[in-house]
């Protein structure tokens, strides 16, 4: 049986989401419906897919919602290629937006919205035209990897940091190395990581650290996705491996060059350890029908 379904396009930086509302869970999403549903030339277009959905509707949040009764709403990203997720940066500011212009929650200047997501409760703020959100504790892995990609003539050395979910992170020599990267082929990350990892090729502007602003230039290869014009976890991820490579001197204050614009990244401390914030622009850019 064909359904149709109401969607609407939104991006932040230019990762692009395919967001549609399911407030009981209703809706027999399968990977294929999401693969339909991302697909750049027969459906709505986008690095992956954003159902809305009541957390007290899906039973496999029932653990969130008792430990964070304030998260009514749950993002249930998937990657384009239909495969699930634990968090999404840029997504989770789109999805606040959406929420928002879909009168489904509200949101004042000092407000917080909590949104559930498999990584765990997020707190999403506004901050100036876009949002914030803490992603929460970082914490570095223990492996030691190399990556290798297209047109980067040696293997790297790669520094996996979560952030909620999985990344290794690679310092590369200058602009023409990151410039040069074909990342329409898979990095290829040795030891593979369990569940595949995103990979963020970093380069730190010159000088470092104007007014006590750290600055790089990135691009990322999406796990499911391929690459994409920004990835806000990403781009925390690349924030903290510069800092963690640049030593207590660098700033906890980060501004993040992606092919899709710019992202904030901050680092606070709180009782459970250091948490990371992203910040940017949500943009909602037009609703249309799918039938699936």
């Amino acid at each position: 049986m064909t359904t149709t379904l109401q969607f609407t396009k939104g991006q932040g930086t230019g990762n692009d989401f395919v967001l549609f509302t399911d407030p009981d869970a209703g809706t027999d999403l399968t990977p294929a419906m999401i693969r339909a549903l991302a697909d750049r030339r027969f459906g709505g277009g986008g690095a992956g897919g954003l159902p809305a959905g009541r957390t007290a509707a899906l039973p496999t949040a029932a653990d969130l919602r008792e430990a964070e009764p304030r998260a009514e709403w749950f993002m249930d990203y998937h990657n384009a290629d239909g495969s699930p997720a634990e968090m999404c940066g840029n997504g989770i500011r789109v999805f606040a937006r959406y929420l928002l212009e879909r009168g489904l929650v509200q949101l004042g200047e000092d407000d917080v919205l909590v949104v559930g997501t498999r990584a765990g409760a997020r707190e999403v703020r506004r901050d100036g035209t876009g949002f914030r959100v803490d992603l929460g504790p970082w914490r570095l892995g223990d492996d030691d990897p190399v990556v290798r990609a297209r047109e980067l003539h040696a293997a790297r050395p790669g520094l996996p940091i979560s952030v909620g979910n999985p990344h290794v992170v690679v310092a590369l020599a200058g602009d023409d190395e990151l410039d040069g990267l074909d990342l329409t082929y898979v990095p290829i990350i040795d030891p593979a990581p369990v569940g595949g990892a995103n990979v963020e090729f970093v380069v730190p502007a010159d000088p470092l650290v104007v007014d006590g602003l750290g600055r790089i230039r990135m691009r990322v290869h999406e796990r499911g996705s391929g690459e994409t014009l920004s990835c806000g976890t990403g781009a925390a991820a690349a924030a903290l491996a510069t800092r963690y490579w640049a030593g207590a001197s660098a700033p906890e204050g980060w501004l993040v060059e992606v092919p899709g614009g710019g992202v904030g990244v901050s680092i606070s401390h709180h009782d459970d350890g250091e948490h990371v914030s992203l910040s940017g622009p949500a943009e909602l850019v037009f609703t249309g029908a799918l039938a699936l």
